[in-house]
Order: C-alpha cells, then sequence, then structure tokens
C-alpha cells in the first residue's frame, strides 16, 4: 500500500480538482497554500513528521478496515481517505454509498485522527418484521503497521437494539452533531444541491417533531434534534455545496478535508466558531454566527478550520489607528488586543493541515471572511445608511429558513 500526499502552494490553479481522487483513495494529506514560505505549508510540513517519545512517526501505514455485521442490516460503503478492495461477505448492501460493494477497505495511510463515515441500511424493512427487544451488533476490525514495523489490529465491537416501525424512541439516541456529519459527507459527496439537503430535512423533522396538521404555532421539536436544522442551513451556505466565487482547486481541497475530519473539526467546517473579546464581559464569550454580534466596540475570533481570523470592531479599530495601545494608561486594551492573538496562536499550534491566519476589521477587505459566514439576520441598514458590518446578501436569515421549514413539515 501506498499514500500520496499534495501540497500545492501556489496563486494559480494546479490541478488539485483533477489530482485529489489520488489523495482520496489513499489516505494520503493534502495541504493547500498561497506559497511555499507561508506558515500553512511550512507548519504542516514539519508536523508530518513529528514524532512520539519513542522516536517513531505517528503514522499507521497499509491499513486495512473490515466490517462484519449481524444479519439484519448490511453496509453501503464508506467515506473517507479509503479504497474499496471488493472483498464480498453477504452483509453487503445493493446500495453503494462512496466506496461501497465491499466489506473491506484500504488506507494506505492514517494518524490520530484519520475519521471515516460508514452507512449502513436495515436488509428487511417491511414493518413489525423486527421484534424491539432484538439485539444487532456490528464489528471493525483495523489491521495496520506501526512506523517500528510491527502489525497491530484494533477490534472495536458495539451493539445496538432495534426499535419499531413508529421510531418513537430513536429521537432519545439521537447524536445530531455526527448525523450532521455524515449527512454533509453524503452530500457532497454526491455533489448535491441545496433541494437535496432541503427534502431530507423536511422528511426528517415531519418524522419526528410534534405538531398539528396545517397549524405552525404548535411545531416542536426535540432538543435531541433541535440544532441539526441550523447546521443544515449553515451547510447550503457553506463551500462544500456553493461553487460560486471559489475556484476548483480550492473546492477540491475544502470537500476533501472534510471526508477525513473529525465531527468536532467537521462541524467547525459546517458552522464556524465566533468568539466576543469585550470590555464588558471579562473572558471570551461565544457568541452567535450572526450579524448582530458584528458591534462595534468588540474584537471576534473566528474559526472555521481553514481560516482562524480576528476581526475588530469600528471603534476598537478607531482606537487601534490613534495608537492607544501604546500608552501605559491603556493597558487593558493592549490586554484586549493580545487576547484573541494568544488563542489563536494555539488554535494555530495545535491544528492540521495549520490554517490560515487573517487579521481586519469591520468594512477592511478580508472581513469577507466573517461576513460571508455570518447568518444575516439584519440587513445592517439604518436610517438609509449600510454600515461597515452590513452583510448585503440574497441568502434567506436562519429565521427565515426555519418559519419556512415548519410551514412545509405540517403541511397536511
Amino acid at each position: 500500500g501506498f499514500a500520496v500526499d499534495i501540497y500545492a502552494c501556489s496563486l494559480d490553479q494546479v490541478g488539485l480538482y483533477e489530482m485529489k481522487v489520488m489523495s482520496d483513495k489513499t489516505g494520503g494529506y493534502m495541504v493547500m497554500s498561497d506559497s511555499f514560505s507561508m506558515g500553512v505549508f511550512k507548519e504542516s510540513f514539519r508536523k508530518m513528521f513529528d514524532c512520539d517519545e519513542a522516536g517513531y512517526l505517528q503514522l499507521g501505514f497499509n491499513a486495512k478496515v473490515d466490517v462484519f455485521t449481524s444479519s439484519e442490516f448490511k453496509c453501503c460503503g464508506a467515506i473517507g481517505g479509503l479504497s474499496a478492495t471488493g472483498k464480498k461477505r453477504p452483509n453487503i448492501a445493493d446500495t453503494e454509498v462512496g466506496e461501497g460493494g465491499t466489506c473491506q477497505w484500504i488506507v494506505g495511510a492514517l494518524d490520530k485522527k484519520t475519521t471515516m463515515a460508514f452507512y449502513f441500511e436495515i436488509a428487511n424493512q417491511q414493518p413489525n418484521v423486527m421484534p424491539p427487544s432484538k439485539q444487532g451488533y456490528l464489528q471493525f476490525q483495523t489491521c495496520y503497521c506501526h512506523p517500528s514495523g510491527r502489525k497491530r489490529l484494533r477490534v472495536t465491537t458495539v451493539a445496538h437494539r432495534y426499535t419499531s416501525s413508529s421510531m418513537t424512541d430513536i429521537t432519545a439516541g439521537f447524536d445530531q452533531e455526527a448525523a450532521a456529519v455524515l449527512v454533509a459527507r453524503y452530500a457532497v459527496l454526491r455533489c448535491e444541491q441545496q433541494e437535496w439537503v432541503d427534502r431530507m430535512l423536511i422528511r426528517l423533522v415531519s418524522t419526528f417533531a410534534d405538531f398539528r396538521k396545517d397549524d405552525p404555532g404548535s411545531f416542536k421539536l426535540a432538543a435531541e434534534l433541535a440544532m441539526f436544522p441550523q447546521f443544515m442551513y449553515h451547510l447550503r451556505r457553506s463551500s462544500f455545496l456553493q461553487t460560486f466565487g471559489t475556484s476548483p482547486d480550492e473546492t477540491a481541497y475544502y470537500r476533501t478535508i472534510i471526508f477525513r475530519e473529525n465531527t468536532l473539526n467537521s462541524l467547525v467546517m459546517i458552522q464556524p466558531a465566533l468568539l466576543q473579546y469585550s470590555f464588558e464581559e471579562g473572558p471570551p464569550q461565544p457568541v452567535l454566527l450572526d450579524t448582530c454580534s458584528l458591534k462595534t466596540d468588540v474584537i471576534l475570533l473566528m474559526d472555521d478550520f481553514f481560516h482562524v481570523v480576528i476581526w475588530r470592531g469600528e471603534k476598537i479599530q478607531a482606537w487601534y489607528d490613534l495608537g492607544y495601545q501604546d500608552k501605559e494608561e491603556y493597558a487593558n486594551f493592549k490586554a484586549l488586543l493580545q487576547a484573541p492573538a494568544g488563542d489563536a496562536k494555539q488554535i494555530l499550534a495545535d491544528r492540521f493541515p495549520v490554517p490560515k491566519f487573517v487579521q481586519t476589521n469591520a468594512g477592511g477587505s478580508q472581513a469577507r471572511f466573517v461576513t460571508s459566514k455570518v447568518n444575516p439576520s439584519s440587513a445592517g441598514v439604518s436610517s438609509g445608511q449600510i454600515d461597515a458590518t452590513a452583510v448585503i446578501t440574497d441568502d434567506v436569515s436562519c429565521k427565515a429558513f426555519m418559519e419556512h421549514l415548519i410551514k412545509l413539515a405540517v403541511k397536511s
């Protein structure tokens, strides 16, 4: 087995879109930057050769992953940096998702953070065929070569029970974060557009929400499902499905990374994290990814996995331009400026591939990194004037999206 790592560092298109299949099918790394002189390349390349206490690379090579299931359900396939070997068993589904038609996959290289998504289907979907108390099992066997030359085998076995055809008790065990990432990988793989995501979401909420027919006011979604529509709203607007303004190489890079990152990192890609720093609040506070968070007297730190952005409000930027941070009597202002920089440095140190670091302010040319991600709950227009935090977009707000979703879900 082998892995193909691709480092594409150029302002021009280098054919990453055409070459990505080599990295996708072998588990190799992919890093994209504007230049080989930038920290994105230098730090990412250095981290690839980090060793553990014994002096070995923190990688596994030539891995084989086998899936075993009980007879009630079958494996449709897997999405991640892997290739199907074509090995056949009775637990292979007719429906293929990603690398399907097999029960064994090969991964050229993997590390501690490598994540693969497996998709399954029930073998017999007739109602009331399966007794609710019946237990099913799923086992993963991962065999890989350690850099020391030894072979290692990791076996993971899980059991689960089946529900009745009404599926009423599924909600209690629903992991909306993992589900959002699985749906995102599936949608990105098939290059599905917003319409597919919308139809899937309408089916889900109309099945599991509590409501009276044709009465949107009665709609209620359980806490275990409450965040899922919001994740889907941001997925619809993301660069994974919306390719306008993104080069083919950038699109290929973003899609390759979301195929192999863990749930937390993938959620940050779908719905970026936003921290607020201000004099009033004290420690940094997580705030809504919304235009209402773009205030004049705060500093924001946004992490969308690929970029770490420090954004300064108009008032903060004006004080900075006047040099208040260099005066002793404004030491608290200097500390406020340093706080997000320190947190950003920590993110850059812990992540692979290393994200691009951006500093900007309200109305600045690079403020687009923030304004393109926030929910446009307000137009930013007051008294006929457009302020520096205005977000001019054709996208509907999350509130309007949810209202329309609820109307369609309760429609008889």
